[in-house]
This record gives C-alpha cells, structure tokens and sequence, in this order.
C-alpha cells in the first residue's frame, strides 16, 4: 500500500508564491518517479511537472515553465513544488503522483495518486 499526502495549498494573490509537499509513505520503489497535476473546476486534470528519482531529470507544462520548480528529498520519500509569480489561472486542486519505474523522456503513466490540495489565486 502507498499512500500521498499533500500539504501547502491556500490562498494567495497573484504574484505571490506557495510550496506544495507530498510525503510518500508504505511501499517503497527504487528508481519511482514523482511529479504534479491539477484540476481546475470544470476542466480535465492536466500535467504540471515531474521529476525522476535522481532529481537530475525534470519536465514541466508550457504554462508553468520558468515560475514553478519541482524537487525531491529521497531520504524523506517527499517531492516539492514551489510556485512563484502565480497566476489566477493556476487555481487548481494540486495532485501528487508516483509512478513505481523510471521515467523516459516526459510522458509517465501514474499509478498511486494523492487526494489533493487546492490552491486558490485572487486577482
């Protein structure tokens, strides 16, 4: 069993700048691969970045690249994204995921899913 926690969304105005945690607890995976999506109300979720197990490779979504940076901690099982110069677009309920392989280039398949975090940008 794997279970993804979110913590870190809120209410911020646009310009400001939030940093989302995902902790990872139970089973274990090696080479996993982590990354983000969201949601926006009435839209389908979408990509927003992901990271390989080493934290050498990552990809983001055009719409977020240069303001939002994704990280990992191994040694605390967590993956990190910090948002900058945000946008009332990007309000969103932010999604953890893990993928138990490595990552080829920039499409993955998620199989374990956190249950949320929103995120909320006033303008």
């Amino acid at each position: 069993q794997v279970q993804l926690v979110e913590s870190g969304g809120g209410l911020v105005q646009t310009g400001g700048s939030l940093r989302l945690s995902c902790a990872v607890s139970g089973r274990t995976f090696s080479l996993n691969t982590k990354g983000w999506f969201r949601q926006a109300p009435g839209k389908e979720r979408e990509f927003v970045a992901v990271i390989n197990w080493s934290g050498v490779s990552t990809f983001y979504a055009d719409s977020v690249k240069g303001r939002f940076t994704i990280s990992r901690d191994n040694a605390k099982n967590t993956v990190y994204l910090q948002m900058n110069s945000l946008k009332p677009e990007d309000t969103a309920v932010y999604y953890c995921a893990l993928d138990p392989g490595p990552l080829y280039g920039s499409s993955w398949s998620p199989t374990y899913w956190g249950q949320g975090t929103q995120v909320t940008v006033s303008s």
